[in-house]
């Protein structure tokens, strides 16, 4: 072997080399950030899930709108990609306990029973204006001793939370996605499908509540979403009784 085929035949083993080395660097990266989203999702392979909806009107068919359609379909590519599955459930046929599977409860608690007793039980600091009847304070979010008013196709407000309980690392999340209108929970559920990398850095596997403010909807649809603050302590804190007595009496 002279020497010009031997330097080739080391240039294909290095090549081979280099090239074996950099997909096993790339499937270790991708596999534990594959792991990530799923510890924070809690969502490990072949885990099951619930995705908690409204049932449109009150009628006995599972009847989603298209906002909602639009969010469970953000959502269900999630829980795909973490290699879990997903189940359909109507908001009165939810009944489950707290940590036993992954929830994604989506929808106004005016209309979704389920989200009603989510923040009574675990976020006794939010309180939704569920008044029928139209008024300024309509669908109004009253966080500590904030409100926040919504102008439908202005500016809406949606709580973006996933709350964990003291089980253990085996307990799953619920998320909660509570907006005053099914456009908000739209971009919640975008929201959270596009950042959800960052917001596992920032808050790790613990509980957070945050509140995003929808801006111009009737312009940019679901797409442009602020921040206005994270609210968890404030959420988890219960309304003082004079702010809990009037919130109740406009709703």
């Amino acid at each position: 072997m002279n020497d010009d085929v031997r330097n080739i035949v080391l240039g294909v083993i290095v090549a081979g080399i280099g090239a074996s080395l950099g997909w096993i660097a790339r499937t270790y990266l991708w596999k534990r950030k594959l792991r990530r989203k799923q510890v924070f999702f809690g969502l490990p392979d072949n885990s099951e899930s619930l995705l908690v909806v409204n049932r449109e009107a009150g009628g006995p068919d599972l009847t989603v709108t298209r906002h909602d359609v639009f969010a469970l379909l953000e959502l269900s590519a999630l829980i795909k990609d973490c290699g879990a599955h997903a189940q359909v459930v109507a908001h009165d046929a939810a009944q489950q306990g707290f940590g036993e599977r992954t929830e994604f409860c989506v929808g106004h608690p005016a209309v979704n029973r389920r989200m009603a007793a989510h923040l009574a039980s675990l976020l006794p600091g939010i309180r939704v204006n569920t008044d029928p009847e139209p008024g300024p304070d309509r669908g109004a979010f009253q966080i500590g001793s904030e409100q926040y008013r919504l102008e439908p196709g202005r500016s809406e407000y949606v709580a973006l939370a996933r709350l964990t309980a003291d089980q253990g690392r085996t307990a799953r999340p619920v998320f909660l996605f509570c907006g005053q209108r099914a456009i908000t929970t739209q971009a919640a559920t975008r929201y959270l499908a596009r950042s959800h990398e960052r917001l596992a850095r920032k808050h790790g596997n613990n509980t957070f509540v945050l509140l995003l403010k929808v801006v111009n909807s009737q312009a940019y649809g679901p797409d442009v979403v602020e921040l206005v603050a994270d609210v968890t302590r404030m959420a988890q804190t219960p309304l003082p009784t004079e702010v809990a007595r009037k919130t109740h009496r406009a709703s």
